[in-house]
């Protein structure tokens, strides 16, 4: 399709880490193409991919409300959380979404206090328990930015499954417990699991253990040493095989094996993130019969290929006819290889910066830019 400045204009853009939330960047590009087209009918769909806001997207986008919980955080300490709930869908059925991140999420420790043997998921089940209890019909589950190793084995806990050693005795938290155990009993569940829909955003198809899995791949970034791996490895391959789960089930290593917990324990379901949340949020109808949609992140490379916004919006946008074209902080090894998805990829920052110059300049950059986009669509069209 050619691209034109009549019609619609959808922005579907993903948070900019550490300078502007999704909403916070579709509003930044609205300005920008408003003060071309002043009249313009533009449609602000905030979209994530499963990392952390992901939640908080999902419920700006639907009209739903944020419940604060008060949860524990990887190392058992006291932390307030939460979740959302999803506005209205016309089913009756009440849709939840929360961040494994909100509660057991890297950037809730110092760099000095990852440990990777104590780390726990335990805050993250009881976020889901409490949505659980509150009725929850359907979970949406987004599961980046994880601190823990612990094969979701405090989640299960929290929801009440029992991880039991050879006495009978609960095991300890974090993957160190792991190694006594020897008996997991998922019938003592809470109740609602059985009834309850959860579906996990989930880009990363990495195996619960071996080269490729959790511990050998997301390990080491949680705080996991070279002796710690295949430690760690052998502590979530006992889980696995005590679970009767499949270890290497794609998508298993996810979130330090969170992925494993829910998929072959709770029989949770692993989907695209981008896909997930572009579902729940209604961007194929809001594409439909418009002439643009804009996206972004932070960083167009060759990682955007794995599951990153800027490629899911535009396979939505393209089903419907539209093109894309991306705004993003800085264009990485192998954006070329995207330009046959997207129309165009422009960069925001105007020359050299700092990062924290760059960070600064975030909204300003992302207002001009997508105003000198709509300026050049302008005077290409004018000229046609």
């Amino acid at each position: 399709m050619t691209l034109s400045t009549g019609g619609p204009v959808v922005l579907a853009l993903d948070s900019f880490k550490g300078a502007l939330t999704a909403q916070e960047a579709a509003r930044a590009a609205a300005a920008g193409w408003r003060e071309v087209f002043p009249d313009a009918d533009v449609r602000e769909v905030p979209m994530a991919d499963g990392g952390e806001g992901t939640a908080r997207t999902m419920v700006a986008a639907t009209g739903g409300h944020w419940v604060e919980v008060e949860s524990q955080d990887p190392l058992g300490r006291p932390v307030t959380a939460g979740y959302g709930v999803l506005g209205p869908d016309g089913s009756g059925r009440l849709r939840v979404a929360l961040d494994v991140a909100t509660a057991s999420g890297l950037d809730l420790l110092r760099a000095d206090e990852r440990d990777v043997w104590r780390a726990s998921s335990a805050g993250t089940g009881l976020l889901l328990r409490h949505a659980l209890d509150a009725g929850a019909d359907e979970v949406v589950l987004g599961i980046g930015g994880s601190a823990t190793s612990d094969g979701g084995a405090g989640l299960l806990g929290a929801l009440g499954v029992d991880l039991l050693d050879a006495a009978g005795t609960p095991v300890g938290p974090g993957p160190a417990g792991l190694g006594a155990l020897a008996v997991l009993d998922a019938t003592p569940a809470h109740p609602r699991l059985a009834g309850t829909s959860i579906r996990v955003a989930c880009d990363v198809t990495n195996p619960l253990t071996g080269p490729e899995g959790a511990a050998a791949v997301y390990g080491p970034q949680k705080g996991a040493t070279a002796e710690d791996v295949p430690r760690l490895d052998a502590a979530l391959e006992r889980l696995a095989r005590v679970a009767g789960g499949d270890p290497h089930t794609p998508g298993a290593g996810a979130a330090g094996g969170i992925g494993f917990a829910l998929r072959c324990v709770l029989g949770a379901e692993l989907v695209s993130g981008v896909e997930l949340v572009a579902d729940t949020v209604g961007l194929e109808k809001a594409c439909t019969g418009a002439r643009l949609v804009i996206t972004g992140e932070g960083r167009l490379d060759a990682q955007t290929a794995a599951g990153k916004v800027p490629l899911g919006v535009a396979r939505v946008a393209a089903r419907q006819g539209v093109p894309t074209v991306a705004l993003v902080g800085s264009l990485g090894p192998g954006y070329e290889g995207l330009l046959d998805r997207l129309a165009a990829a422009w960069p925001l920052a105007p020359g050299p910066r700092t990062l924290e110059e760059a960070l600064a300049a975030t909204a300003d950059d992302l207002r001009r830019t997508a105003r000198s986009l709509a300026a050049s669509l302008a005077a290409w069209v004018g000229a046609g």
